[in-house]
């Protein structure tokens, strides 16, 4: 087996590129590479390892033909087209807690600074002047701490801001009072929080909801001296408008690290007084980049060797420890989803999961996109890393379900598709050899390994079908591997799977047809 190639684009701790090679895994080390550069080498590896200077475009990716993952080195993905890299089932993994203590420190460094007013009085003493009165402070103790964002980095700024004898209350729509409580703070409202806190530091990403969240408007409501902190991302605060509320002295002063644009060579809050710039600096410590190296490539190198998949933004997490018994599962949802797929005449618009007995306690959401990927192949361009995005796109509902064990198996998962005029469910399980296999077809039982090129037929259970379908297959040169039979009751509904060593044609499909009580046959292949 070839070994897996791994490209580092931008500039790493050495040790990073020691991991991959300790663990088998060739690599290269290109940096500075423009886009059209990288496209043309890029085909040649299985794993790209950037941080935030490599831009992966879509031309890029487009010229991926190997490519299973890229690796960013830090939090944001914003030089990433994360959604170009899923349509073409390309992980993208970044490191959400390599740089989180640093850049909490930084923006408790921020604050501090800001509360003193300690780079311009800097400034002013290396400059000969001794403007001790100029420079007149607040004290941070029993101060309100407003944090935007409660995540990794916001809860260790507020651990970090209780040390300082803060008070800090928080707005996270995904903070619950449990956590609240556990991390010492105050839960409150956006509302609540701008017109309550002395300081706001921000550690939101940047999304839809978020962009511009400090504005014109927010900055009215907030109290007069209020200062800001901004380590997370630029296009949260309106600059302008923080330019305009600086100058009017309603803001007392602000602290940021990041900007709309950067590189800021040049910005309306640049040189006014109280504002201290730094350039992107949050997760610019050396312990910081050797920790992101470090855990981008321990990531990458799981993903290429076992399958494992840790910090993905587009795809559900699986662990090394998960990655060996989900396998043969995620191959019998796949399998599943795709034996549906070929059995309806349209695109579905339900698809129901079901899992019954052990494989309920799996990871299954990493199962349910493997089932999605193999239903919608039969009639998109999907895999398993963009299915739930492209069945989300086409308004296809997805559900899950999860029971104990029933029945004769003790774990089976059954594929449920509707149309607007079938139903079809497809019902398997792994025995003890790894292998999955087929146990119900629409509830009929029925006992079937999965085999490249198969034929189903369903007619009604009468004297000579096996027969009558046995020698159409022989007199048109298709050689039968298996015979698999299900019935729901004597003289009622029968189904044939058959395993063939070469794809039925068209013309044996309509033969089929024409065969006594045989009310539908399908070609198969897997």
């Amino acid at each position: 087996m070839t070994a897996p190639r791994v490209l580092v684009a931008d500039k790493l701790s050495p040790a990073a590129a020691e991991i991959f090679k300790n663990r088998g895994i060739e690599v290269d080390t290109k940096i500075g590479l423009d886009k059209d550069q990288l496209a043309e080498i890029i085909g040649n590896y299985d794993g790209l390892a950037i941080r935030s200077a490599t831009k992966v475009t879509e031309k890029v990716l487009a010229a991926a033909e190997r490519l299973k993952v890229v690796g960013r080195a830090g939090i944001g993905v914003d030089n990433v087209d994360v959604p170009a890299a899923t349509a073409r089932g390309v992980i993208v993994m970044n490191t959400p807690f390599g740089n989180s203590i640093t850049t909490a420190e930084h923006a408790i460094s921020l604050l501090t600074a800001l509360a003193r007013q300690i780079p311009e009085a800097d400034r002013s003493t290396h400059a000969g002047k001794w403007e001790k009165s100029k420079f007149m402070g607040v004290e941070i103790t029993s101060k309100t701490l407003g944090i935007i964002g409660c995540g990794n980095i916001g809860s260790i700024v507020a651990d970090r801001a209780q040390g300082l004898r803060m008070k800090v209350i928080a707005f996270d729509p995904f903070l619950t009072e449990e956590r609240a409580l556990d991390l010492g703070v105050e839960r409150v409202t956006l509302e609540e929080l701008f017109r309550r806190a002395d300081f706001i530091t921000l550690h939101t990403p940047l999304t839809e909801k978020t962009k511009n969240i400090i504005n014109a408007e927010s900055i009215d409501t907030m109290k007069k001296g209020v200062r800001i902190i901004n380590c997370a991302r630029g296009g949260l605060i309106v600059e302008q408008a923080l330019a305009d509320a600086i100058k009017a002295g309603h803001v007392a002063g602000a602290a940021l690290d990041v900007f709309e644009v950067e590189p800021a060579k040049e910005n309306v809050l640049f040189n006014l007084p109280n504002v201290i710039a730094t350039p992107h600096l949050g997760a610019s410590t050396s312990e910081a980049q050797e920790n992101v190296a470090l855990q981008v490539a321990e990531q990458m190198a799981d993903y290429l060797l076992t399958g494992a998949i840790s910090n993905a933004v587009n795809f559900p997490s699986i662990t090394a420890e998960e990655a060996p018994k989900l396998k043969p599962f995620v191959k019998l949802a796949e399998l599943l989803g795709s034996f549906a797929g070929q059995l309806t005449e349209a695109a579905p618009n339900f698809i129901r999961l079901e899992y019954a007995g052990d494989v309920a306690d799996m990871n299954t959401r990493a199962l349910t996109s493997a089932a999605i990927s193999g239903v919608l192949r039969h009639f998109l361009h999907v895999n398993m890393v963009s299915g739930p995005a492209v069945a989300k796109e086409r308004g296809i509902k997805v559900e899950e379900t999860k029971r104990g064990q029933e029945g004769a198996y003790e774990t089976y998962i059954r594929v449920t598709l509707k149309t607007e005029k079938q139903e079809i469910s497809i019902a398997g399980t792994v025995f003890s050899d790894g292998k999955p296999r087929v146990i119900q077809i629409n509830h009929v039982p029925m006992d079937a390994e999965f085999a490249p090129n198969m034929l189903f037929t369903v007619n009604a259970d009468k004297p000579g079908h096996i027969g009558a379908l046995g020698t159409l297959l022989g007199n048109e040169g298709v050689n039968i591997a298996t015979f698999n039979l299900g019935r729901e009751a004597q003289g009622g509904k029968a189904m044939a799977l058959v395993t063939v060593d070469e794809p039925v044609s068209d013309a044996t499909i309509e033969k089929a047809l024409a065969l006594p009580h045989v009310v539908r046959a399908a070609r198969l292949s897997f």
